[in-house]
Formats: structure tokens, C-alpha cells, sequence
């Protein structure tokens, strides 16, 4: 009897000794606790962005009280970075090597993430689903540990070149973009889109820093030069800056807002509705503002989440939206990862996750990571404002990598 008691308990030792050994954690990570930094900018020019934390912070408080992921509670520590990239870079190390988080994630801002890259990378922490199309985080061979999320800038460009050639072959374009990795990303992929157009038919390019309180005077060399085709590749503060001046001088063109800049509410709705009449951009997930979304199942869900999580939130924002996208990615990223949770293996999960088509997705869109090229978000759809909602001119496109 007491072998047999013996052998049971050696039985049940291996066992659970087994059971451990099938657990593989990173810094960051026990088994009741994943622990996350992020990174926005709750202050600066780029502080509309903020949002992104905010509905990050109700999604997780939201899946912790469902019990987790596989039973652990994801805990977030978010710091300001001012739109900075010195102060990213500061924040950066500090959630790294003081906090010491399993990983970066939702990190917002092109010129951002961009300067922490190198540093992710040589210390080997995932900088996963950063808030930003650049295709400095569409780099696996050089930068395998920083992912980006939203659909590449560089392809966004493209599209809208393509747009014009087919309906303005004739038109004069003016651009005014930030005079970062971002603004220039939007540019390179115009440029490339008009291909040998692109000399004769940009007659204006005007850059415009962060720093700088206003862009009308760049709106205005702009109108000066011509352009009756007029694109704004910048963020939303400068995006309804731009719209603004363009209806105070009584100027028509043609109007591009890039996809980051296009929101109703944070950007339309303070520009003027009036003003905004005809300003064409690029969606992929659906628009709140559409009263034909009221009763769609996606919509309703968020709303939901939005009144009981976040309840100071602006349902009319299209960046609550895509906030809430990237945590349902980075919810299937962890699931899936299991009992393997290591750096390492998160990187590996995120990058071949898969057809991942959350119900906020525009039909047609698809989330669909791949360890080629780093792309997440696959599709694009032009989308123009009828002085209410964005209403579809064309089908969601797929938006292909070209360096």
C-alpha cells in the first residue's frame, strides 16, 4: 500500500512537473498576469491619438472581468511621449528595462515608432501592431520585431495616384504632407503611382513640421502654385486646418485627406461638415456616422462597449474604432500563443495569425499578417464625404508592398 501511495505521488509529481515544463514565459508574463506598455500621445500636437489608450485600457478591464486570456489578466502601463520621438525613445526603455513589459504594442505615431525601432530590435522585445501604415515597420528582414497595423502609406499613396489618373489626368496636385517618415512614405507612394505624370502634374510640395501651430500658409503657396488637385497627407489637427483654410479662400480642388486624418470626429465635425463636402480618403473599417450601420451587429458592439468601457468616449471618432480593431487583433494574437508565451513566439503568432476579419472591418478588408512583408491590414477602399458620412466610390483594394 505504501509503494502504491509512493508511485502515485511520483506519478502526480511528473505530471505536474510535465504540465510546467509545457509553460514558456517572457519578462512580463506568470500565470495570472500579462503585462504590456504602450505609449501615446496624451499631450502635443498628435494628442487626438490619445484615445487609442483610453479604449485599450476599457477593452482590457473589459476581458479581465470575462476571466482573461487563458486565464491570465492583462495589465497595461501607458506613458506620454508628447508626439516626441526623444521622449518615445525615453518611455520606451523605460516600460523595457524598468517595467519590465512582455512587449510594446498600439505604440501611435509614424516618426515614434520609428525612432524606438532600433532599439526594439536590438534588445529583442516585440514592438507589436504599432499605430502607423509606415513601411519602416513593414521590414522583417531588417526589423523582425516591429510589426505595424493599419494599411501601408506608401500603397495609400498609390491608390490615390491611380484615382487621379482615371477621373483628373489633367489635374494640377498640390501636397502638403509632414515632413517625416510618414508624410514622405504618403509622397514616395503618390510619386510612384503617376509614375512618369508625377514630374508635369505635381506642381507643388510643401512640407510642414509637427511643431508648427499652423499650416495655412503652406495651404496657401499651395493655391498659388496652381493645383486644383489638393492632397493632405498629415495628421488630424493639420488635417482640419487644411480643410478650413480651403473653404475660407473659396478654393474648389480636388481634395485627398490620407487615411489617418480623415476621421468624422476628430477631424470633419471641427473643420465644418459644409466644408468637408467631397474630401476623399481611404477606409477600412466601417463608419459609425453611417446611419446605415446603426443596426450592424459590429457597430453595435462597439457602441456598447463604448458606453459601458469608455463613456466619455466620442462615438462619432473613427480612431475608438480602429483602437478597439487593433485589441481585438492583439486579444487573437495572445489566445492563440497559448501556454508559449516568450517573445520570441508572440513575434511568430502575430506574424502568421492568419485571415482575421473582426465584424468593424469594411466588407472586403482583411487583417492577414504575413512574415514576408509585415503587412497586417491588406485593404483599402476609397471612400468620399457627402457632407454627412463617407459614402464608397470603389471596392476595397489590396495594398501591395513596393519598396
Amino acid at each position: 500500500m505504501k509503494r502504491m501511495a509512493l508511485t502515485f505521488m511520483a506519478l502526480t509529481m511528473a505530471a505536474a512537473s510535465a504540465t510546467a515544463a509545457e509553460k514558456k514565459y517572457g519578462p512580463g508574463v506568470t500565470d495570472t498576469e500579462i503585462l504590456l506598455g504602450n505609449i501615446v500621445p496624451y499631450s502635443g500636437p498628435a494628442s487626438v491619438y490619445s484615445v487609442y489608450a483610453k479604449v485599450f485600457e476599457g477593452y482590457f478591464k473589459r476581458l479581465n472581468e470575462a476571466g482573461g486570456i487563458n486565464g491570465r489578466k492583462i495589465r497595461m502601463i501607458s506613458y506620454d511621449d508628447a508626439y516626441s520621438p526623444p521622449k518615445t525613445v525615453e518611455q520606451a526603455r523605460r516600460l523595457v528595462e524598468s517595467d519590465g513589459v512582455f512587449a510594446l504594442f498600439g505604440v501611435v505615431g509614424t516618426p515614434t515608432n520609428v525612432a524606438i525601432e532600433k532599439y526594439m530590435n536590438a534588445k529583442k522585445v516585440p514592438q507589436l501592431f504599432a499605430g502607423t501604415g509606415s513601411s519602416a515597420l513593414a521590414d522583417p528582414q531588417h526589423f523582425p520585431w516591429s510589426i505595424g497595423f493599419q494599411p501601408n502609406y506608401r500603397a495609400e499613396g498609390r491608390l490615390y495616384a491611380s484615382y487621379i489618373l482615371e477621373h483628373k489626368p489633367q489635374g494640377k496636385i498640390g501636397v502638403l504632407y509632414q515632413d517625416d517618415d510618414f508624410g514622405k512614405d504618403l509622397l514616395q507612394g503618390l510619386t510612384d503611382g503617376l509614375g512618369d505624370k508625377a514630374a508635369s502634374m505635381i506642381v507643388a510640395k510643401v512640407s510642414y513640421d509637427t511643431r508648427t501651430p499652423t499650416v495655412d500658409s503652406q495651404v496657401v503657396q499651395i493655391k498659388a502654385a496652381g493645383a486644383d488637385v489638393m492632397m493632405d497627407f498629415t495628421t488630424p489637427k493639420f488635417s482640419t486646418q487644411a480643410i478650413r483654410k480651403i473653404a475660407e479662400m473659396q478654393w474648389n480642388p480636388l481634395q485627398f485627406v490620407a487615411s489617418v486624418g480623415s476621421h468624422v470626429g476628430s477631424v470633419l465635425k471641427p473643420a465644418g461638415y459644409e466644408n468637408s463636402k467631397g474630401v476623399i480618403t481611404g477606409h477600412w473599417v466601417k463608419d459609425p456616422n453611417d446611419p446605415a450601420m446603426e443596426n450592424d451587429a459590429g457597430v453595435k458592439e462597439w457602441r456598447d462597449f463604448m458606453t459601458k468601457y469608455y463613456p466619455g468616449g466620442d462615438q462619432t471618432n473613427n480612431i475608438n474604432v480602429i483602437a478597439y480593431a487593433l485589441a481585438q487583433t492583439l486579444e487573437q494574437v495572445l489566445r492563440k500563443c497559448g501556454d508559449d508565451l516568450t517573445r520570441e513566439n508572440v513575434m511568430k503568432v502575430a506574424a502568421n495569425l492568419g485571415v482575421f476579419t473582426p465584424p468593424l472591418l469594411i466588407p472586403g478588408v482583411r487583417i492577414e499578417p504575413s512574415p514576408k512583408d509585415y503587412l497586417v491590414v491588406r485593404d483599402l477602399r476609397l471612400d468620399q464625404f457627402d457632407g454627412v458620412k463617407y459614402a464608397p466610390i470603389g471596392p476595397a483594394m489590396e495594398m501591395k508592398l513596393v519598396r
